[in-house]
């Protein structure tokens, strides 16, 4: 159940939020018919949230902050716009790993990070790790999006994590050297891209496999459905995984209606929502996936706390510098 003090009288939440998926503004308006509490959300790119943030100090309108990527929510944490959250239905729902230890912010949906191949030009039983990419069978036959991106700045910091910097640094310079063309493009680009035979292998996030798949453009689900996907490092710490999540503002003024707001992400009816509107997978034990997740296959996640690709995240930018990798 719900903070039981949500109820009391509050002007409403103000959540600053980096997703843009009319699911979520499902859910927000499930939360108010169930609670009375308004939801009033502003949109706006994940690096702008952060500095409107801490811009607007004290005087912020925002409770919550949702954002994608434990990166980002670290960076939060670090900043110091958000504050610890006592609650028991979400420490016994979220797992740990899926959690800031200090209770600053909870991830709500996962996604894992994976290798997308063409099956008519890649046997299945070549595919293996991350690391395996690094090969040089795989020279000119791979595609990933630029290292500015939070998704491959936490894939590095995961690899950190698992074998240090060295080996993570000779990584990243053996991936760009493979790479079919210089980075470029969205995770959507990289599976375009080897669909049209410019490369075989890509690295992207699940829920992007998706979006494709249920794109309302005919090309794109085509794209999608053509393509494979295959869990990497099954055999060793599992597939990278990582969040989209929340965390309640220090500022706020309405602690326990922001915490009730979270608990609600965590609730059921919430967490069976995202697996059929957005592909991204459950964080609670038990939520089934939805029946296209299910036909990718099960798989291990690495159950690295993420608090770790936030605390390894400007290493893992210094290493994409130095391989070289824009």
């Amino acid at each position: 159940m719900f903070t039981a003090v949500c109820a009391q009288a509050t002007s409403g939440l103000t959540v600053y939020s980096y997703r843009h998926y009319p699911s979520d503004a499902v859910l927000f308006a499930k939360f108010t018919e169930q609670t009375g509490i308004e939801v009033n959300v502003v949109k706006t790119k994940a690096g702008t949230l952060l500095e409107r943030l801490k811009a607007e100090g004290e005087q912020t309108p925002a409770d919550v902050i949702i954002t994608s990527d434990a990166g980002r929510l670290h960076l939060a944490k670090a900043a110091g716009v958000l504050q610890p959250i006592q609650s028991e239905l979400l420490q016994q729902r979220i797992p740990e790993h899926l959690r800031d230890p200090d209770n600053c912010w909870f991830g709500f949906t996962q996604r894992a990070r994976v290798i997308v191949y063409a099956p008519d030009r890649v046997d299945v039983d070549a595919l293996s790790t991350y690391e395996n990419l690094a090969e040089p069978q795989w020279r000119g036959r791979l595609l990933v999006r630029s290292s500015a991106n939070i998704y491959n700045q936490s894939l590095l910091a995961s690899i950190i994590a698992a074998k240090g910097e060295t080996a993570a640094l000779a990584w990243a310079k053996a991936i760009r050297s493979n790479m079919a063309r210089a980075p470029q493009g969205s995770d959507r680009d990289q599976m375009r891209a080897v669909y049209k035979g410019l490369a075989d292998v890509a690295l992207v996030n699940t829920y992007y496999v998706g979006l494709l798949q249920n794109s309302d453009n005919p090309q794109d689900r085509k794209v999608g459905n053509s393509l494979k996907i295959f869990f990497p490092n099954q055999q060793g710490r599992g597939a990278h995984v990582n969040v989209s999540g929340a965390g309640v503002i220090r500022a706020t003024r309405n602690l326990a209606a922001a915490t009730a707001l979270l608990e609600f992400l965590a609730s059921d009816e919430a967490q069976r929502t995202f697996p059929a509107t957005t592909y991204e997978y459950p964080v609670v034990a038990g939520v089934a996936w939805s029946d296209q997740q299910q036909s990718w296959g099960t798989f291990k996640a690495d159950t690295v706390n993420l608090e770790k690709l936030g605390e390894y995240n400007s290493q893992a930018v210094r290493l994409f510098n130095l391989a070289g990798w824009e």
